[in-house]
This record gives structure tokens, sequence and C-alpha cells, in this order.
């Protein structure tokens, strides 16, 4: 898949599953998919009126309280394959750091 054409559906149905984050070059992490949220139905209408996917953002997290800057990172899971994606940390929740990436 390319980020072109994921969708929120193609997302939701990995939460849950682990994520390879590369931290390059500090090697890489498991992050866990958390949550897949649709915008709201004003940009989501917006977008089909021009023929774009829906927008849609995930939270992924990983294990500790070690902060990676927000930047582009590659990320890797059996079913959506290798994808590069600009990532912001969001804070840490009771289990790990939680990252977020907005798909417009």
């Amino acid at each position: 898949m390319t980020l072109d054409t994921l969708t929120p559906g193609a997302f939701s149905e990995c939460i849950g599953q682990t994520f390879r984050l590369h931290l390059d070059p500090l090697g890489w992490v498991e992050a866990e998919l958390i949550d897949v949220t649709p915008a709201g139905s004003r940009t989501v209408e917006a977008a089909r009126a021009v023929g774009r996917r829906e927008p849609f953002s995930i939270v992924l997290r990983a294990p500790g309280d070690r902060l990676a800057p927000q930047r582009t990172y590659t990320l890797e899971n059996e079913r959506l394959g290798r994808l590069d994606v600009f990532l912001v940390p969001i804070g840490p929740d009771a289990l790990g750091m939680r990252y977020e990436a907005v798909f417009g």
C-alpha cells in the first residue's frame, strides 16, 4: 500500500497490531496501533467533493517513556507493509509514549 491509497478502514483493521517504528540510527521499537479517528464530517464532505480520501488520524503507543522527536519515521506492519509517516509525540499514557499521524 501507499500513503495515497490508505484509508481509515485499512488502519482500523490493524488496531491492536504491532508496527515496527524505525528510530534510525537508534534501531527500532515495536509500537501498537491504539486508535484510528476519522476527521469531522465537514472535512470528510469537503474531501469527497474534490475526490480526495477521507481525512483521519492514527495513534501509536511505543513502550517506555523515551521521547522521539516529531519527524518522518518508517513504520512496518505485516498487513500494511512499509510506510514513511510523519509522527508527532502527543505524550505518555500509563503504558508508554503516544505518537499521532494525521492523513489529509
